[in-house]
Parts: structure tokens; C-alpha cells; sequence
């Protein structure tokens, strides 16, 4: 521990880890701190190397129609294809095995590869490959559009609520306490049951407008206390008006628990999409969801686990990914968030600390 002249404690190791801390943020925007602070975050950015990989490669598989156009992919198979079975090099009685060989060829001889039906087939011959990238779309629209939707009406109803307060809030949150007391699994059943069958927009669509609550009261817990901070009465003197005070002020400082949230939310959605879909109130035949394959062949399970574990393993993925990265979203806004120093920054903050001891 040293001391100042006027006898004031000064922790010096702290100061030279500060000062460090000090030197990497010099000279940079808060936007360019947020993004050094995520891109070291290493679950984080495994995540998102992950999942852009594996949207990638599902949206691009598949054929794909928009409007009058066709956009071919480059899987040889469609989900909607009848083959025959495949029964070669499977148990017996068992059809439509995997053909993927994961073994290199010094252990099995035969070398790595895909084969024709990499996931196997269904009962009736429909490639798996096919089918699972097809339920990867639509359980990654159905939570890409429930997370636009939702947020967007989260972020203003809190934002109003916790702006204005008064009779707007009571109004705003009691509406919104109504919608909470429902349970979500209710919601969409009934939803799902009456718009299934027109299609993963129109469900996802109205998913949405039931799966705003929980972010609606966070913004407005974020608006209620950045709303008495000093640079809001600095610009509401200023003459700016609510709008402004509420877009360029206030919501930019609570931009880290909206990012974080609505990640949640989307791998939330896509769980609410898959337990609707295993009770048949989501995507309905012929199109297929991750959900609706794990509730097909749930009977399949102890004779052809394939079927049932590929679903399951991109839920699991895409769920987690989408968590790790808001994990990373919310340390890199959080200003109290440090990176953890390395044994050569926590020398070099010693050494600065023996040499401010020195000096004072």
C-alpha cells in the first residue's frame, strides 16, 4: 500500500491494472469498445462462427422460391422427395440407416464421406438430411421474426411506461401483467392450433405478439432509472423533446439489457416453436420443424435413434450459440465488465505501480 503526500491510501497495484485498462480504451468510440470487449470473448465468438456456419449451410441446401424466382441449393435431395429405402450395410430390419463415415480411411479402409442419405431416411423414403435443414429453417424464421416482433413492441411499451409514468405506466404494465398471467404454452396452442395451417409466418406472427412481456418490463425498469440521471435533465433543459430524450438518450444506455434479452428470447422462441410443434399445434404436414421430427419418430427412438437425435442436436445448438453470444453482448456493454489480465499485464501493472510508488 502507498501513500499520496497528503496521506491519502492509494492502492497501487489496482492503479497499474487501471491504468492498462485506460491505455486499450484510449482514443475509442464506445462502439469500438463494445466490439473489442465481445471479439475477446471466446464462447461468444465460437458461437458466432457456429451459428453463421450452420445458417449457412441449412439456407442454402435446399431449393429455395421467392416470388418467381428459384434458387437452387446444393443438396441433391428435396425434403418433400420420395427415394426408395436404403437397406444396404443396416442392422436388420432396420431400413434407411445413416451413410455418413465420420472414420478416416487408416482405421476402416473405406475414407470419409457424406453418402447418399448422410442422416438417414425416413419411414416412407424421404432423405433426413433434407428434412432436418428444412426444420432448421423454419425453427430459425420462426425465431428471427418472434424476436423482431416482440422486441420491438417490448422496447416501446416499456419505453413509454417508464418514461412518462403515471397513469400510462399503470395502464401499459397492467396490460402487460394481464398477458403474463397466461401461460405462453396456452397461448400458443391455441394459437398454433388456429393459424398452423397458414403456414411458420403467420404462427411465428402471432407468437410474437404474445412473447413482448418480459422485455417490456426490463426496458421500463432500465427507463425508470436512467430517466433521473443527470444527462437527462441536461437535455430536457436543452429543450429536447420527449421523443429525442427517449431515442438518442435514454434507450442508447440501455441498449445492452435490449440486445441481451431479445437473444434470450430468441432461443426461447425457438424452444416455444418446438414443444408446440411435438404437440401438433405448430407447423403442420407437409412442411416440417425441428419440433414436429422429434414428435414423428419419437417412437423411433430405441430402434432409429438418428432420427430422433439430429433435431435434437441443432435445437440444442442453435439454442445454445444464440445464448453464449448474448452472454458475450451483455459483458461487452456492461462498463463494469473487465477482461481478465494476463500474468504479462498484471507484470507490467506492478512494475507501474513500484514505479508510481517511487515517484510519490
Amino acid at each position: 500500500m502507498a501513500f499520496r503526500k497528503d496521506k491519502a491510501p492509494v492502492d497501487s497495484e489496482l492503479s497499474g491494472e487501471q491504468a492498462i485498462f485506460n491505455k486499450e480504451t484510449e482514443g475509442l468510440s464506445q462502439g469500438q469498445i463494445v466490439f473489442r470487449r465481445f471479439v475477446r470473448h471466446k464462447a461468444a465468438m465460437t458461437s458466432v462462427f457456429v451459428l453463421a456456419s450452420l445458417i449457412t449451410m441449412v439456407f442454402t441446401a435446399l431449393e429455395t422460391k421467392i416470388g418467381p424466382w428459384t434458387i437452387p441449393g446444393w443438396w441433391k435431395h428435396g425434403f418433400e422427395e420420395l427415394l426408395d429405402l436404403r437397406t444396404e450395410g443396416c442392422p436388420p430390419g432396420i431400413v434407411g440407416c445413416p451413410t455418413i463415415d465420420a472414420v478416416p480411411s487408416f482405421i476402416d479402409g473405406t475414407g470419409m464421406g457424406l453418402g447418399m442419405h448422410p442422416f438417414g431416411q425416413d419411414d416412407i423414403g424421404h432423405d433426413y438430411f433434407a428434412m432436418v435443414m428444412r426444420g432448421a429453417q423454419r425453427s430459425l424464421y420462426v425465431a428471427f421474426v418472434i424476436g423482431t416482433l416482440a422486441g420491438t413492441i417490448g422496447i416501446t411499451v416499456g419505453a413509454i411506461s417508464g418514461y412518462f409514468r403515471g397513469w400510462i405506466d399503470s395502464v401499459l404494465m397492467r396490460f402487460t401483467d394481464f398477458i403474463i398471467t397466461i401461460p405462453s404454452i396456452i397461448i400458443g396452442s391455441v394459437v398454433g392450433y388456429h393459424f398452423g395451417n397458414l403456414g411458420v409466418g403467420f404462427l411465428a406472427f402471432y407468437l410474437g405478439l404474445f412473447a413482448w412481456t418480459g422485455l417490456s418490463r426490463l426496458v421500463r425498469g432500465e427507463f425508470l432509472k436512467l430517466r433521473e440521471l443527470e444527462f437527462v435533465d441536461a437535455a430536457r433543459v436543452a429543450g429536447a423533446s420527449n421523443r429525442r430524450i427517449i431515442f438518442k438518450h435514454i434507450l442508447p444506455n440501455a441498449v445492452g439489457v435490449i440486445i441481451v434479452s431479445i437473444t434470450l428470447l430468441m432461443s426461447g422462441a425457438i424452444l416455444l416453436e418446438t414443444a408446440l410443434s411435438f404437440l401438433g399445434f405448430g407447423v403442420v404436414a407437409p412442411d416440417v420443424s425441428l419440433g414436429s421430427l422429434i414428435s414423428q419418430f419419437q417412437d423411433s427412438f430405441t430402434t432409429r435413434p438418428w432420427l430422433f437425435w439430429w433435431p435434437g442436436l441443432l435445437i440444442i445448438t442453435i439454442a445454445l450459440c444464440i445464448n453464449f453470444i448474448g452472454d458475450g453482448l451483455r459483458d461487452a456493454f456492461d462498463p463494469r465488465q473487465r477482461r481478465r489480465l494476463t500474468k504479462k499485464d498484471k507484470e507490467n501493472a506492478k512494475v507501474q505501480a513500484r514505479n508510481a510508488a517511487a515517484n510519490v
